[in-house]
């Protein structure tokens, strides 16, 4: 995918060449590059790290909202529960929030949960009780480390003010589900420990 973007971005770069080419030089370069932001966030084009991002975000949430589902199931802690039920509830949000951005930027995001997440709900849909609730927050809070992480860089460093915005957002529930994801860990660390 990422080399399709790619190839595609250079195709067009070799395009437009000849035609911006042509165009004079603004009294200000800077007014230039802020009419071509503009033009690109009209258009609904989105630069490839804010697509790579948007993708990424649409797949990690199809999968929070899935493993929440199973954790409602099969977990045997309270804390454990209250966490999925938490996932279920924000990510939906979260998910429901980036489909409209998304169609407001023209871009189709996937359907289905991919197959690496798929592989997880399989694999955590096959324990039950105390192994459940160990193997699941231990996923969690890795999950949600990589999501702050890829929030926070996109609320600094992302090209589409719109994603930037709601990736600025959203951080501080993420960093709230962290936390939440942590002292769950430890919870269910602490009591499979006392055997």
């Amino acid at each position: 995918m990422k080399h399709v973007i790619l190839a595609g971005t250079v195709a067009l770069t070799m395009a437009a060449a000849p035609a911006f080419a042509q165009q004079t030089t603004p009294a200000n370069p800077g007014q230039h590059r802020d009419a071509a932001k503009s033009d690109a966030q009209k258009t609904g084009t989105v630069p490839a790290s804010d697509r790579t991002f948007v993708m990424n975000v649409a797949k990690d949430g199809m999968a929070e909202v899935e493993l929440g589902k199973v954790a409602a199931e099969k977990a045997s802690s309270p804390d454990v529960k209250k966490f999925a039920q938490r996932m279920v509830d924000d990510h939906s949000k979260a998910n429901d929030e980036l489909k409209t951005l998304a169609q407001t930027k023209n871009t189709t995001l996937p359907a289905s949960v991919d197959p690496k997440h798929k592989a997880t709900i399989d694999r955590l849909s096959k324990l039950s009780g105390e192994a459940f609730d160990r193997a699941y927050m231990r996923d969690m809070v890795t999950d949600h480390q990589k999501a702050v992480a890829a929030f926070r860089a996109e609320s600094k460093n992302g090209k589409d003010a719109d994603i930037k915005a709601w990736a600025g957002k959203t951080l501080p529930t993420l960093e709230e589900h962290l936390k939440m994801a942590q002292d769950a860990n430890r919870a269910v660390v602490g009591t499979s420990g006392k055997k």
